[in-house]
């Protein structure tokens, strides 16, 4: 795989693409990269694909559990409907999966992070699987709705 590297909002992102991919969107960051690279002081994008994957290798892996568990939860605001627009953002199916996917995240992961950190991703949570009980048209059972089978049931 071929490391990609540009700069976003908290610095630098690397992203793998496998050498046989042909779809539209490699070509767009190897666009991006080559543009950023230049302003952020390297030469070339394997310079800052080796600058970035140095300090992911310094993120604890709290911080990745965390930020990994808030990009879940956001999606699934986005889709459950609490975001700006909720008609033309809100699907059920996909918040589903993100919920059950979190779930499965903060249960299996909160022995290994602080209770300080697992407290505030469980409350996220049951917020998440009650704003989707909330927007369905047909609420599912209590104990049956989207990742309560790893939290018990949320009321």
């Amino acid at each position: 795989m071929d490391p990609v590297a540009w700069i976003g909002k908290r610095g630098w992102d690397v992203i793998l693409f496998r050498p046989e991919q042909t779809a539209p969107e490699p070509a767009i960051v190897y666009q991006r990269v080559s543009m950023t690279t230049i302003d952020g002081g390297y030469d070339d994008a394997d310079d800052a694909a080796a600058a970035a994957t140095r300090d992911i290798a310094d993120v604890a892996a709290v911080e990745v559990i965390t930020t990994t568990a808030v990009h879940l939860m956001s999606a699934a605001a986005v889709k459950v409907g609490l975001a700006d627009d909720p008609e033309a953002q809100t699907d059920l199916d996909e918040a589903r999966k993100l919920i059950n996917a979190l779930a499965g995240l903060i249960t299996a992961a909160a022995p290994e992070i602080s209770d300080m950190h697992a407290r505030s991703l469980r409350d996220g949570l049951r917020s998440l699987q009650l704003a989707f009980r909330e927007a369905s048209t047909i609420p599912d059972p209590i104990g049956q709705g989207p990742g309560e089978k790893w939290t018990g049931p949320v009321t």
